[in-house]
C-alpha cells in the first residue's frame, strides 16, 4: 500500500492531519492451516505528528483473493457484509456494550473495488491472540468465548429491536441459495473423503455408506437446519464462530482473562447457530463430553443478564428452549464437525490452505488421531438422532 493512502487513513483513524508516513513494513499475518477467504497482510506504520516525535502504529491490511474464493466474495458479497457489519453493526452493538466488553477491532478504511479491502486496528499489538486449540479449546477458554457469543446475541437483539433493518444486511449465512457451485462441490467432495476414511475405522466403519450418502445433499441439509424461523429465539450471529475467530488476552500467569472476534464475512440472522458452529469446531474432547452444560448456563446467565441490562423487550430463551432450538438444528451441528472440525484438529505442518481445499476436497484434519477419537464416539449419536439419514 502506498505512503499517501496509509497516511491518509492515518490521518483519518487518528483525527490528526499534521501526521507524515516515514517508513512501512509488511508481513502476512496469517498461517497455512487458518483458511482465511481473504489475504491478510499485517504493517507497521513509522510516522510522525506535528512534534515530529516518531510513533508506530500496527494495522491489517485485509484483501480479496482471486480465484473460486474471489467468486464466493462477489456472489455471497463476503467483503460487503464485513464492511457493513464492522462499519455500522457491530460499531453499534460495541456502543451498546460500552468499551469493557468489546466484540470486535476498528475498521479504519474500506475500498470496494480495486482491490476490494479492508484495514483493521491490530488486536495483536493490544495484547490479543490465537489461543493453541491444537486438542480443543479448555474450559477457561470456553466459558469466555460463551460469554462473548452471549454479548454479541444479546447486543444483536437489543439493535434490532432499534433497527429491524440490521437483519436484512446479515440475510444469508454459509447456507445459501448464491453459495458457488465450487463450494457445494467442495462441502460434497469433503463428505464423500469423509466417508472414505470412515471405512477404515473398525468401529464406526458400518456409518461410511450413510455419510457418502449424505454427501451430495449436504447443502441443502445445511440449508434446512439454518433456515430462519420467525418464532425461534434469533440472533444476528457471528456465522464462522470457531477457534481460529476468537482471539484471547492472558494475565502473566497465562490465564486468559478477555476475548474479542475477528472476521464477519458471513454474519448472519438465525436462531443462534454459533453455539452448534463453536461447540462442533472448538472444544476439546473432555468439554464436548463432561462440560456443555456448563457452557450453555455460562451462555444463558450472559445473555439473559446483558439483554435486561440493554432493556430489551425480547425475552430470552429458557434452557429448555435453547435446548429445542440446537436440537432441531443438529444437522447443522454435525455438518461443521464433518467439515470445519478437522481443520481445527490437524497440525499445522499437514494443514491444506484453502486453495488446496477447494480443488480436492481433500482435508488433512481426516487422519488426526483426536478427530477419529471424537468421530467414534460422536457417529453413533448422529444415527441415533436419524442425522444420518435422508
Amino acid at each position: 500500500m502506498a505512503k499517501s493512502m496509509l497516511e491518509k487513513i492515518l490521518r483519518k483513524s487518528e483525527n490528526d492531519n499534521s501526521i507524515q508516513v516515514i517508513d512501512i513494513f509488511s508481513k502476512s499475518a496469517t498461517m497455512k492451516g487458518n483458511n482465511n477467504t481473504s489475504d491478510m497482510i499485517r504493517i507497521t506504520v513509522e510516522f510522525s505528528r506535528g512534534s515530529k516525535i516518531k510513533e508506530k502504529k500496527s494495522i491489517i491490511i485485509k484483501l480479496s483473493r482471486e480465484g473460486v474464493q474471489q467468486k464466493m466474495d462477489t456472489q455471497v458479497g463476503l467483503f460487503h457484509i464485513e464492511m457493513l457489519m464492522m462499519s455500522d453493526t457491530l460499531d453499534k452493538m460495541n456502543k451498546l456494550l460500552g468499551s469493557k466488553h468489546r466484540l470486535s477491532g476498528k475498521i479504519l478504511y474500506a475500498q470496494n473495488e480495486n482491490p476490494v479491502l479492508l484495514v483493521i486496528e491490530d488486536l495483536a499489538s493490544l495484547g490479543f491472540r490465537m489461543a493453541d486449540h491444537m486438542y480443543g479449546l479448555d474450559l477457561d477458554h470456553s466459558i469466555l468465548a460463551l460469554r462473548g457469543i452471549a454479548r454479541f446475541h444479546a447486543a444483536s437483539v437489543a439493535l434490532c429491536e432499534k433497527e429491524p433493518k440490521q437483519k436484512e444486511m446479515c440475510s444469508k449465512g454459509i447456507f445459501n441459495d448464491q453459495l458457488p457451485a465450487e463450494m457445494r462441490d467442495v462441502l460434497i467432495k469433503s463428505t464423500k473423503n469423509l466417508a472414505d476414511e470412515v471405512v477404515n475405522w473398525l468401529e464406526v466403519k458400518k456409518y461410511s455408506e450413510k455419510i457418502a450418502k449424505l454427501a451430495d445433499h449436504i447443502h441443502q441439509i445445511g440449508l434446512n437446519a439454518t433456515k430462519l424461523c420467525e418464532d425461534e429465539f434469533n440472533v444476528i450471529n457471528h456465522g464462522d464462530c470457531h477457534a481460529n475467530n476468537l482471539l484471547f488476552k492472558y494475565d502473566n500467569n497465562g490465564k486468559p482473562i478477555d476475548q474479542i472476534f475477528v472476521d464477519f464475512q458471513i454474519c448472519v440472522y438465525a436462531s443462534p447457530l454459533d453455539l452448534l458452529y463453536f461447540f462442533n469446531s472448538s472444544l476439546s474432547f473432555d468439554i464436548i463430553e463432561n462440560k456443555s452444560d456448563i457452557l450453555l448456563n455460562e451462555y444463558l446467565d450472559t445473555l439473559s443478564t446483558t439483554m435486561k441490562q440493554l432493556n430489551c423487550k425480547t425475552q430470552p430463551p429458557t434452557m429448555k428452549d435453547l435446548k429445542d432450538i440446537l436440537k432441531r438444528r443438529a444437522s447443522y451441528g454435525m455438518i461443521i464437525f464433518f467439515t470445519i472440525l478437522p481443520f481445527m484438529l490437524c497440525c499445522r505442518i499437514e494443514a491444506n490452505d484453502m486453495d488446496e481445499l477447494l480443488s480436492t476436497g481433500i482435508n488433512s484434519g481426516f487422519k488426526s488421531e483426536s478427530y477419529k477419537k471424537l468421530m467414534i464416539k460422536r457417529l453413533p449419536l448422529y444415527d441415533e438422532w436419524d442425522l444420518l439419514d435422508l
